[in-house]
């Protein structure tokens, strides 16, 4: 239940941030209340996962794959570029999240 919970936590994040740009400034009330709703929910679904995962490696997990999907969403909705350092930053922090998961003792299985 822990990776079920740790991707609703990622999911609901990236929800929330990438709604901070529509928001513009908590000015906007639609997208400032899926900001906070989100981070609400990624948040306590964050902490169900810390029953079971080490923190070091959740957040590691939360992040990462958070950091790829915000870039991916908004190289797609808001034009953003990605040149090849970014892209090849990118690649690495999969590259880590999987090495993480895959390898490292550290990780419950």
């Amino acid at each position: 239940m822990s990776y079920f919970y740790l991707a609703i936590a990622i999911v609901a994040e990236v929800i929330a941030t990438s709604a901070l740009k529509s928001a513009e400034g908590f000015t906007r009330l639609g997208p400032s209340a899926i900001v906070v709703a989100g981070y609400g929910v990624a948040f306590f679904c964050l902490s169900l996962t810390l029953r079971t995962l080490p923190v070091g490696i959740a957040y590691a997990i939360w992040s990462g794959v958070g950091i790829v999907l915000v870039a991916a969403i908004a190289w797609v909705l808001h034009g953003q570029k990605l040149d090849l350092p970014a892209l090849i930053g990118l690649g690495l922090i999969i590259a880590g999240v999987l090495v993480v998961n895959l390898m490292s003792k550290s990780v419950a299985h």
